[in-house]
């Protein structure tokens, strides 16, 4: 239904599809000069994450209409900044994109107040092709077991709730110091490096909450290591049918999705811009992406780009204010 209901949206049919594909096959041997060598997906997080998992995913079928083939590229350092930076000023010919999220797109820009590139004038979305909600978790021992049990005992006991997050700034910090701020009580933030070790003293008890990716949080409450306690989302998730929304759970005006997509340098040549965006859209709503990205938790989204330069603009919008009235500082 879902995949339908995407190609209804995006006014496609099968039809369409196979004759966009006809389409793009014409328009590359029509492109004498592009490609003539491999496209580059940059990541600016290392490999095993998120981000690298949906590069990969989409490269994996975008290398099928490149004769070079696309290659995915782990530029780590800062957080996101070095890699995306890398991306914005490398040359504008199409051959180096952008893995882009919430994370380095939006919440960069209201962290930093001299960030190095601007995520709407240097950048140009080819789409956004999936959206993952953040599963927030609770250590197993606690006799608190809902959403409304922690805020209540927060509210009694300020400063008692500590929660992790996989350090300053990140997405699983921001959601949860925007549900304290929303929901009224004082929590104590643990940043760490990396999810791995705030999983270790979650499950360990030294911890008390931890908001994170629901394909990754799954992992640990599927195991019965961990109890999830609400969704980020707007809807449940398939992976975890019983467990309810933050609006469901009584917090209202706070959802986030953290979406992914690919980017190109907004001073990209036209004819360049327009092979990438077919290429783009048709590895997006191939079938096997969407399996995959299902499989994983994920939310297939495949919107064109001027849907995700909406849907960019609008999280800006919302995020930034928000970061800069709860006052949170990168690392």
């Amino acid at each position: 239904m879902l995949r339908r209901e995407t190609l209804k949206h995006l006014g496609l049919g099968g039809a369409a599809l196979a004759l966009e594909g006809q389409a793009l096959t014409a328009f590359s041997q029509s492109a004498e000069t592009f490609p003539s060598r491999s496209i580059k997906v940059v990541v600016p997080q290392p490999a095993g994450g998120g981000f690298d998992f949906v590069a990969r995913v989409l490269a994996d079928k975008m290398t099928q209409g490149v004769a070079a083939g696309v290659i995915v590229e782990n530029r780590t350092g800062s957080g996101t900044l070095v890699g995306t930076d890398f991306v914005a000023k490398a040359p504008a010919d199409g051959y180096t994109l952008l893995l882009g999220s919430v994370s380095n797109m939006v919440l960069n820009a209201g962290l930093y107040k001299n960030l190095s590139y601007d995520p709407v004038k240097d950048f140009e979305p080819l789409g956004l092709a999936v959206g993952y909600s953040y599963t927030l978790v609770s250590r197993l021992d606690a006799k608190l077991k809902t959403l409304k049990d922690w805020l209540d005992y927060a509210k009694a006991h300020p400063g008692q709730v500590t929660y992790a997050s996989a350090g300053n700034g990140t997405g699983q910090h921001v959601i949860a110091a925007a549900l304290a701020h929303v929901a009224g009580v004082d929590l104590i933030h643990v940043p760490y490096r990396g999810a791995q070790a705030a999983y270790t003293d979650l499950i360990g008890g030294r911890v008390d909450l931890f908001f994170d990716l629901s394909s990754t949080a799954r992992v640990h409450v599927d195991a019965l290591h961990l109890q999830a306690l609400a969704v980020s989302g707007a809807q449940r998730l398939p992976i975890h049918p019983q467990v309810p929304t933050l609006l469901e759970s009584g917090i209202e005006s706070l959802e986030l999705e953290s979406w992914f997509g690919l980017f190109a340098s907004s001073k990209t040549p036209s004819k360049e811009m327009a092979y990438l965006t077919a290429l783009v859209k048709e590895a997006m709503l191939a079938p096997e992406t969407r399996a995959r990205f299902e499989k994983q938790g994920g939310r297939l989204l495949a919107w064109a780009p001027q849907e995700s330069r909406q849907a960019l603009k609008k999280d800006l919008a919302r995020w930034v204010p928000l970061i800069h009235l709860l006052g949170i500082q990168p690392e």
